[in-house]
C-alpha cells in the first residue's frame, strides 16, 4: 500500500541514506545545469561577456597573483583559459553537487545557494570593463530558473518543497525527510528533462553568441593594396635549416597571449574606433574609412614580455595596416599628452608612450597577417603594432577605442598588476635545434634558432659549447631592424655531455646579459642553455 500524506513518519518508506544524498547532489547539479543553461541563453542577447562562467573566469584572472598567471601561461600557453574554465565548472559542480545532497534534508540550502551562486555571477559581470548593470541580468534570471528547477526536481522526488515548520532544523533535530509517492521513473524523466533543458539552452546560448557573424564578416573583408608595399623577404633570411621555423610565422601557429576568456566575435560592419582624449579634434572611424586611409606593409616581429628565455612566445609576420603616426597627427595631439591608453572590445587596456609611437617606427592600426585579413584570435577587424615594444604596452587586439591622455594620468590593465610602465624589447636568442636533451651522434651538427631584437636589429650571434669561448654563428639575411634573424652554428661534436649557450649582439652593440632574470616586470634576460649527449 502506498504511503499518503500524513502518515505517521515511522510507517512512511524511507530511502537509504546513501541514494537520498546521491539523488540530492543529482538534483542540485541537474538545477545549476539549467541555471547556467538559462544564463548562457540570454548572455547571447546581452553579449557573451554576461556570461556568470565567463565572467566569473574574467575575474579570476584580475585577482590571480602574478605568480599564478606566469604558471599558467608557461605551463598551459594558449590554452590556459580553457583549463581555467574547465577548473571552475570542476569547483561549481563539486560545490552544487554538496549543497544539492545537504538540501535533502533541508531544502532552503538549495534555494540559498542558488541566489548566492547567482549573486557571485552577477556582481563578476557587473565588475568586468566592458560591461555595465544590465550585464548582470543573466546571471539573475539563470539563479531563478536554477531555483524553479530545484524545486521541480524535488517535487518529481517525492520530497517536500520546505522542510516541516514545526520542526526545530538545528543540527540533529530534523527528522529525515519522507519519500511520499516516490515515483523512481518519474524522477528519471524529469532528471533527463532538466539535463536536456540545460544541453539545449546553454547550448542554443553558445551557438547565438558563436563568432559565425564575425567569421562571414571576415570571410567577406577585402583589404586594399597598400601604397607601401613591401618585396618578398630575402631568400637567405630563412636559412631553412631542420628544426627552425620559417621566417614568417604561419598565421596558425603564430603564439597567442591575452586575457579574453573568449575571443570577441566583432562583425566589421558595426566595428567603430574613437580617438580621443587630449586631442585638437576627436574623431571616429568606422573599417572602411580606416581602409580608405593610406596603407603600409610590413614586416614586425612581436614578442610577449611572459616569454622566458628560449620561451615560444615571439613570431614574426609581414602586417598590412593604416600608419598610426598619421591618425595622431590628424587628431592634433596635445605636446603633453605622454601616453596613448588602446582599449580592446572586451575593456582590455594597454598604454603605449606617445613618443615611442610617434618617432618614425612603423606603428600601424592593421587590418592584415600574412597576407589575409586579421585571424579572429589575432585581434580582426583591427589591432594595434608597435615594432620594439613588448605587447603588453603596444599590441591591442579588437582595437576600439584610443584615448591620449598622460603617464601619470592612468595605468594600463598589466601595469596596474605591477608590470613596468615603460617595456621596450630586450635583446634575445634562442636555440631551436637540437632541443634540450637530445642525443646526437657526433659529427657535423648544425646548432640553429632566431634572434631578435625590434627595432634595433640582430648584429652578430655567438654559441659557446660548454667552456669553449663564444664563436660566431653565420646569421640569415636582413629583413628590417624590426624583425627577428635566424642563425645556425655548425658544430663538429664530440662524445660525451654537452651545454650549448647563444647570446645576441643588437645592432647599437649591446649584447645579451648572462644574468637569468625572471620576465617580471619588465621582460627575461639570460643567456638560452640547453643540455645535449652526443654519443
Amino acid at each position: 500500500m502506498s504511503t499518503q500524506v500524513g502518515v505517521d513518519p515511522t510507517r512512511a518508506e524511507r530511502a537509504p541514506s546513501g541514494p537520498r544524498r546521491a539523488a540530492g547532489a543529482g538534483i542540485g547539479a541537474l538545477a545549476a545545469g539549467v541555471a547556467l543553461g538559462v544564463a548562457e541563453l540570454l548572455a547571447a542577447l546581452f553579449g557573451p561577456g554576461s556570461s556568470p562562467i565567463v565572467a566569473v573566469g574574467g575575474a579570476a584572472v584580475d585577482a590571480s597573483p602574478e605568480w599564478l598567471k606566469s604558471f599558467a601561461i608557461r605551463t598551459f600557453g594558449a590554452e590556459d583559459k580553457a583549463v581555467l574554465l574547465i577548473g571552475i565548472g570542476v569547483v561549481l559542480l563539486i560545490v552544487v553537487a554538496v549543497v544539492g545532497a545537504a538540501s535533502w534534508r533541508r531544502p532552503r540550502l538549495g534555494i540559498v545557494g542558488s541566489v548566492v551562486l547567482g549573486a557571485i555571477g552577477a556582481a563578476a559581470a557587473v565588475s568586468r570593463p566592458a560591461n555595465d548593470l544590465v550585464d548582470a541580468i543573466p546571471s539573475i534570471a539563470g539563479a531563478a530558473a536554477g531555483v524553479v528547477a530545484f524545486r521541480w526536481l524535488r517535487e518529481a522526488a517525492g520530497l517536500p518543497a520546505e522542510a516541516p515548520p514545526d520542526v526545530d532544523i538545528g543540527p540533529g533535530s530534523v527528522p529525515e525527510p519522507t519519500i511520499r509517492g516516490y515515483d523512481r521513473r518519474r524522477f528519471l524523466r524529469t532528471g533527463v528533462a532538466a539535463a536536456g533543458i540545460a544541453v539545449v539552452a546553454g547550448g542554443l546560448g553558445r551557438m547565438l553568441a558563436s563568432r559565425a557573424n564575425a567569421a562571414a564578416s571576415r570571410a567577406a573583408a577585402t583589404i586594399p593594396p597598400p601604397s607601401d608595399s613591401l618585396p618578398p623577404p630575402p631568400a637567405a633570411s630563412d636559412l631553412r635549416i631542420p628544426g627552425v621555423g620559417p621566417f614568417l610565422t604561419p598565421n596558425g601557429d603564430f603564439y597567442r597571449v591575452d586575457t579574453a576568456l573568449f575571443v570577441p566575435g566583432i562583425d566589421a560592419s558595426t566595428w567603430a574606433l574613437r580617438v580621443h582624449g587630449m586631442v585638437d579634434r576627436e574623431l571616429t572611424l568606422d573599417f572602411d574609412q580606416l581602409l580608405a586611409r593610406p596603407m603600409i606593409e610590413r614586416d614586425v616581429t612581436l614578442a610577449c614580455v611572459s616569454n622566458e628565455v628560449g620561451g615560444p612566445y615571439v613570431g614574426n609576420a609581414r602586417w598590412i595596416g593604416a600608419p598610426l603616426t598619421d591618425l595622431l597627427r590628424e587628431v592634433g595631439v596635445h605636446p603633453d599628452a605622454s601616453q596613448i591608453v588602446s582599449r580592446s572590445a572586451d575593456g582590455f587596456t594597454i598604454g603605449t608612450p606617445t613618443a615611442v609611437a610617434m618617432d618614425g617606427r612603423d606603428a600601424m592600426l592593421a587590418v592584415s597577417m600574412n597576407g589575409e585579413p586579421l585571424p579572429l584570435e589575432h585581434g580582426f577587424p583591427v589591432r594595434m603594432i608597435v615594432p620594439g615594444l613588448y605587447g603588453y604596452v603596444s599590441a591591442t587586439k579588437w582595437l576600439v577605442d584610443l584615448e591620449l591622455t598622460t603617464l601619470d594620468a592612468y595605468d594600463a590593465y598589466w601595469v596596474q598588476r605591477g608590470w613596468a610602465k615603460e617595456a621596450p624589447i630586450k635583446t634575445q636568442s634562442r636555440i631551436d635545434t637540437p632541443f634540450a636533451g637530445a642525443r646526437l651522434a657526433p659529427g657535423p651538427v648544425a646548432v640553429a634558432g632566431v634572434a631578435w631584437a625590434q627595432h634595433r636589429g640582430i648584429e652578430r650571434v655567438e654559441v659557446m659549447v660548454d667552456d669553449g669561448g663564444w664563436e660566431k654563428a653565420e646569421l640569415g639575411a636582413i629583413d628590417t631592424i624590426d624583425t627577428w634573424r635566424q642563425w645556425v652554428y655548425r658544430w663538429d661534436a664530440a662524445p660525451g655531455s654537452h651545454s650549448l649557450s647563444v647570446r645576441a649582439t643588437d645592432g647599437e652593440g649591446a649584447s645579451q646579459t648572462a644574468g637569468h632574470v625572471a620576465p617580471f616586470p619588465d621582460g627575461a634576460t639570460g643567456h638560452h642553455t640547453i643540455p645535449v649527449d652526443v654519443a
